[in-house]
């Protein structure tokens, strides 16, 4: 039995693990146009920093794959021959497979922006982007970025490091407001206004990417008419999934590669998971996506049973997320609605630097369900047990300093942020 999984993420990788383990006597094969290993993508930001090597966002030692025997394959596929079952590679190779595994991730987003493929314009999300952007900071001292995610805000921070001064536009009109409740994203655009070079733009799109003689972007013009004199335009606008192997494929797609709750395409024999998946519900209620780092893990254990003849079908567990806005780290919990429904309780603490808050959500029975929490590291493991029991408000207040995981020292803010939440119950 011959398994071809396309993509080595952390959705890749986890299947081809887990396979291993059902099979030991099958082969697999993983194939990225990428690199020929896998690494760290959350990482890339830190290689460019200083704080890494790029030899440092490989989690396997070379020995890894060789151990369990997983062949590696640096290849762009071009397309899936499902009758045939072959994979068709750039070269003009053929590589036949019994089952295959979609997992190809996203891509960055491109609007049709006027001046979007000139020279010096450039998302963040791979190897390659990497390196277009070593390239690209040569004599940088000015950049535009285009987009309020949490892609802007790193290549932000990443820019930012070097001395570059950078201009931040945002179509909100608070940063991230279409993710975060106005106290979080107002308390966000403060850490982000409060550092020196970062220039944020709030209810400004883009308009137009101007370039030199050279063919260069040179400036952007935005939405309120300014031109804004730049070396390098970073499009930062969301990510959408990377549909580039199934496009001339028998493979159905919508937003992303359909899959039902087994993660199993239209065709046979034929899976896809992670950012690229789009999961269309037995039920007939909204299919969905989910493009974060620990679902692609969950979505790969969930495939890999099932190549393997389990019908396990895919749990989304409760929603986590995380990022960092500078030196403010955040942690999100379940769904945290930007605006409290009528049947929700939400608990709001934010303490007096606006460098750190809490929100607890609790539904109509009074059961927890979300958190969001900036400037406090919590546990992972807590907070999804929290709730997982339901527990209720009285509970998780006298439980918050088991969720706390910053350093010793650090000042610990849980006394206030009970009495705090006691007074608004």
């Amino acid at each position: 039995m011959h398994v071809v999984i396309i993509g080595n993420g952390i959705t890749g990788v986890t299947a081809a693990r887990e396979i291993r383990k059902a099979q030991p006597g099958w082969r697999i094969t993983m194939i990225s146009s990428e690199s020929e290993v896998h690494w760290s993508r959350p990482a890339l930001m830190y290689v460019y920093m200083g704080h890494m090597r790029q030899a440092d966002t490989q989690p396997y030692e070379p020995h890894f794959w060789v151990r369990n025997r997983i062949d590696l394959l640096r290849a762009h596929v071009v397309g899936i021959d499902t009758g045939a079952h072959v994979v068709e590679l750039g070269d003009g190779a053929r590589l036949a497979y019994d089952k295959l595994l979609v997992a190809t991730g996203s891509q960055p987003n491109r609007f049709g922006w006027p001046g979007q493929d000139l020279a010096r314009v450039q998302g963040m999300y791979s190897l390659q982007d990497l390196e277009q952007l070593e390239q690209n900071s040569v004599g940088l001292s000015q950049a535009v970025i285009v987009g309020g995610g949490l892609i802007g805000i790193e290549m932000a921070e990443m820019l930012h490091s070097r001395g570059v001064h950078v201009v931040l536009l945002v179509r909100e009109q608070s940063y991230w407001s279409n993710a975060l409740p106005p106290e979080e994203s107002a308390l966000v655009t403060d850490v982000i206004r409060a550092e020196r070079g970062i220039d944020l733009r709030l209810g400004t799109e883009l308009t137009e990417i101007v370039g030199n003689d050279r063919g260069e972007a040179c400036a952007v013009i935005t939405s309120a008419g300014d031109r804004l004199e730049c070396q390098l335009v970073g499009l930062t606008a969301g990510v959408s999934p990377n549909l580039g192997a199934v496009r001339s494929s028998e493979i159905a797609v919508g937003r992303g590669v359909l899959v039902d709750e087994f993660l199993k395409t239209s065709a046979p024999d034929v899976w896809a998971a992670g950012d690229c998946a789009e999961v269309v519900p037995a039920d007939g209620s909204r299919s969905w996506l989910q493009q974060v780092w620990y679902t692609g893990r969950l979505q790969a254990k969930a495939a890999a049973a099932n190549i393997c003849g389990s019908d396990r079908p895919y749990q989304k567990g409760i929603w986590f997320n995380s990022a960092k806005f500078f030196d403010v780290e955040w942690q999100t919990y379940g769904l945290v609605s930007t605006k409290p429904s009528a049947d929700e309780t939400h608990l709001y603490w934010e303490a007096a630097d606006r460098r750190k808050c809490m929100r607890l959500v609790f539904d109509a029975q009074g059961a927890f369900v979300a958190m969001n929490v900036i400037g406090i590291r919590y546990r992972h493991l807590v907070c999804e047990g929290w709730i997982r029991d339901g527990l209720r408000a009285p509970e998780v207040l006298q439980r918050l300093p088991e969720g706390n995981f910053d350093p010793e020292f650090s000042k610990r803010h849980e006394a206030e942020i009970a009495a705090t939440m006691k007074s608004q119950l």
